[in-house]
């Protein structure tokens, strides 16, 4: 949707709800919105989502309508941060790219977001936040997560070993070093996304025994071979308990830097096949596009820029925040 229909819906929107928007992102028929619900109440909250709702449901080819309230309830307080695990059955799908600039979405969209690097033998966070060198501080052996200059603290293996260093850790180990990044100072922090490595081993085990996560985002590229390892990753989460907030297809859709031609090297539209087949969200697709690979290599997350690329980041934050504001 281009930015003009955007600025159509914004002008559709109730007088209230227009004075407290905080983003408004739109793709494939879905309308993400997020408001600031400060001071509201509860059925205040209800019956001002139902009025942005009716108003933008069926108009300019919106089909579904989500929106997530920012701002404190009057619900009890949460003790520490809401974990969002994202995973994946296989390695080479882009999990770790898609986990860091979706907590920098996060905090571009006022949410203050955390990052964990899980991902114990082959840990990127700190070359994608551009953080490489960094080493955390302890507080009576407890991790003070790094600041990442993208306004997300985050903890990985990577600051905590030589460059370069193999990481020849027993199961155990790996599991020890998991509860340290989890259990490190994450106070100010209220989601905290958790990149666990490909999968279904000891370290996706000793977070759910330890730390259940509140939700898991899965990340599959469209071929029917990452899509056989994405089921098993959704079907680990759902025998610990865990809901799934939806999938995301990674690599979708080449545009011809020449021509504009797209072309799909990797399928077109396998995730969401998958999704719907299982039963789960799907939250959105991800191009397979080489600014996301310079600008990642460089440690400029694309989300924290302008333009297609964090345009779709922004959208994918956008339905995870409206899934936190449901629950």
């Amino acid at each position: 949707m281009t930015s003009d229909n955007a600025e159509t819906l914004k002008a559709l929107l109730p007088v209230e709800a227009a004075g407290r928007l905080q983003s408004l992102r739109v793709a494939d028929g879905r309308a993400t919105l997020v408001l600031d619900a400060g001071g509201l109440r509860e059925d205040q909250r209800t019956a001002l989502e139902a009025e942005v709702t009716a108003a933008l449901k069926g108009t300019a080819g919106i089909s579904e309508v989500r929106v997530a309230m920012m701002g404190e309830r009057s619900a009890p307080q949460r003790r520490g941060p809401r974990i969002i695990a994202v995973g994946s059955g296989k390695g080479g799908v882009g999990k770790s790219t898609v986990a860091a600039n979706l907590a920098v979405a996060l905090a571009r969209l006022g949410y203050k977001a955390g990052l964990v690097d899980a991902d114990i033998y082959g840990p990127s966070q700190a070359r994608l936040l551009g953080a490489e060198g960094t080493r955390p501080q302890a507080r009576e052996k407890q991790l003070l997560p790094v600041e990442s200059r993208w306004g997300v603290p985050f903890l990985s293996m990577a600051q905590l070993v030589e460059p370069g260093q193999a990481i020849a850790w027993r199961g155990p180990m790996a599991g020890n070093a998991l509860v340290q990044m989890l259990e490190g100072d994450w106070s100010g922090v209220d989601v905290l996304v958790v990149d666990l490595p490909p999968g279904t081993g000891d370290i996706q085990l000793t977070m759910l025994q330890r730390f259940k996560p509140e939700g898991a985002v899965i990340v599959s590229t469209p071929q029917d071979l990452a899509l056989i390892d994405a089921t098993r990753a959704v079907s680990l989460f759902e025998k610990g308990g865990v809901p799934i907030v939806g999938m995301i297809e990674n690599m979708a859709g080449y545009a011809c830097p020449h021509c504009g031609e797209i072309s799909d090297p990797f399928g077109a539209g396998g995730a969401q096949t998958a999704a719907d087949e299982m039963g789960v969200a799907f939250l959105g697709r991800i191009p397979l596009d080489i600014a996301i690979r310079r600008e990642s290599d460089a440690g400029t997350p694309p989300a924290a820029g302008d333009g297609p690329q964090a345009e779709a980041f922004a959208t994918l934050a956008g339905a995870l925040a409206a899934w936190l504001a449901e629950r």
